[in-house]
């Protein structure tokens, strides 16, 4: 660890670690031989046709299921339960209905400060609807108020399942701006699982290509930040869907045979 701690000084995200990670459901394999590490404060983008595995794998990291094989590691140390650093964002807001926004955002505070839902509705543009009901917010609110619930928990590492999924373009922009300004500051980091490969490399220093339960592809996003759809963009936009395509093409192919 203190190897990490030198060569990256201001993050504060957790370093995580998943180490021939597998995945099984009786007789199916979700997930097999998976590698992956994410250093302190990086932000990887986890993409891959429908079924592939790559929401399975969000889960394990999440604690939310224990993998068949193979290990998570968190800091170093193994994890087999929900961590107290790591907080989830899913596509659907999941807020409480019974509970204005505030009391919504309170439920992700560790010690129950009250001050820090109000700070975390704050980082997200919402402290003027605190005392309002979700049923009165558009999707795209009660999507940031369920990141604000996540925030509020200061979290180390943070979870995206599809988050952005259900919004509209406009929307689907704001937030995608919103999550990366908040990664900036806060180095928490970050692990989205996305089947929209332009969000993949508007937003990570990474992006893993799941195939049929493996990691089939690791490019690395060299582009600087704030990112331009100009021809840079473009092309790790095209290296990325090509391999998608690739894939499935090879899949049909021997399932045809």
């Amino acid at each position: 660890m203190e190897q990490l701690e030198a060569e990256w000084p201001e993050a504060v995200g957790t370093h995580l670690q998943l180490k021939r990670a597998a995945k099984r459901y009786g007789d199916k394999v979700a997930l097999s031989g998976i590698e992956l590490e994410a250093n302190p404060g990086e932000f990887i983008a986890i993409v891959g046709r429908s079924g592939c595995g790559k929401s399975t794998l969000l889960r394990l990291v999440a604690g939310l299921e224990q993998a068949t094989e193979g290990s998570v590691y968190i800091d170093g140390k193994e994890s087999r339960s929900i961590h107290p650093d790591v907080r989830v964002l899913f596509q659907d807001s999941r807020l409480l209905p019974w509970k204005r926004v505030l009391a919504n955002v309170k439920v992700g505070v560790r010690d129950s400060l009250a001050w820090k839902a109000e700070n975390a509705l704050r980082q997200v543009g919402l402290f003027d609807r605190a005392n309002d009901w979700p049923a009165v917010l558009s999707g795209g609110q009660r999507q940031r108020v369920a990141l604000a619930r996540a925030l509020a928990g200061e979290p180390r590492l943070l979870l995206l399942d599809e988050p952005l999924g259900a919004l509209d373009a406009l929307t689907r922009i704001e937030m995608q701006r919103l999550i990366e300004r908040l990664w900036r500051e806060q180095k928490f980091t970050a692990l989205l699982v996305t089947h929209d490969v332009s969000e993949a490399v508007q937003l990570a220093d990474r992006v893993v290509v799941i195939e049929n339960g493996r990691i089939g592809f690791d490019v690395r996003i060299t582009l600087p930040r704030p990112r331009e759809r100009d021809s840079g963009f473009a092309y790790f936009e095209s290296l990325i869907l090509k391999r998608i395509l690739t894939q499935e093409k090879e899949s049909y192919e021997s399932y045809s045979i």
